[in-house]
């Protein structure tokens, strides 16, 4: 399992498509919270906290996440290295379990560089005032069960397909459905489905407040996208 996740990691980064991922990332959030006028400006907002780059931050990730997952299985099926690669004396999960973690890896490598927000945020407060860290802590940590979410389903989405674009907007449809479609349709239905979505249980997480049933929501998805992902791979 290592070894392909360090493979999915070299893979990722010997190519300009992986800098480029990365740095589109920043840029949009950069613009966005810093520069452009909007909800999303920080300094607009007349608060010292991260709140908008947290509300930002889900959306972004809907198109970086299947950016970085969508090759996966794809590029190997279309290149007839998948074939190959189940040959190895290493189980389906495994295989599927290292393109994970190594997307995931990906996905936390690109959030790094938004911890200098932070310092950022508190240079420019007013004397006396105080960042509220738990909730910055827990939005954070949404994020990184959010990206391991949207990484399990952007995994089975390679599997649909051997074109890595047509999985990228299987990917982007997937994501989006699960963050936002269960409270479109709650208010268009008027039916209490709002808890089936990543959005609520997202947004209590970056209260600042550990719920389990917001972990094992998160858990269940990334688990259900892994196990379809590893049917996929045997079935075919």
């Amino acid at each position: 399992m290592f070894a392909i996740l360090k493979k999915e990691i070299n893979t990722f980064f010997a190519s300009p498509i992986g800098y480029l991922v990365i740095a589109l990332f920043l840029i949009l959030n950069g613009l966005f919270v810093w520069l452009f006028n909007g909800d999303f400006n920080i300094l607009e907002s007349g608060f010292a906290d991260m709140t908008p780059f947290f509300l930002l931050a889900p959306w972004i990730f809907i198109f970086l996440v299947p950016a970085v997952t969508m090759r996966s299985f794809a590029d190997e099926k279309k290149q007839g290295t998948l074939e190959l690669l189940v040959t190895k004396p290493i189980s389906y999960l495994q295989i599927v379990l290292g393109k994970y973690f190594g997307a995931l890896l990906l996905i936390v490598l690109a959030l790094l560089p938004t911890l200098i927000y932070i310092s950022a945020i508190d240079s420019l407060k007013l004397n006396g005032n105080i960042l509220d860290y738990g909730s910055i802590i827990g939005s954070y940590l949404g994020l990184l069960f959010l990206a391991a979410a949207y990484a399990a389903i952007g995994l089975f989405a390679s599997t649909l397909s051997d074109n890595q674009i047509v999985a990228f907007l299987i990917a982007v449809f997937l994501c989006f459905f699960f963050y936002f479609g269960f409270e479109g349709l709650s208010n268009i239905s008027a039916l209490p489905i709002e808890q089936f979505g990543m959005e609520a249980h997202y947004n209590s997480i970056s209260r600042g407040v550990l719920d389990t049933r917001d972990l094992l929501y998160f858990v269940s998805i990334s688990v259900l996208f892994i196990a379809l992902t590893q049917f996929n791979i045997q079935k075919k």
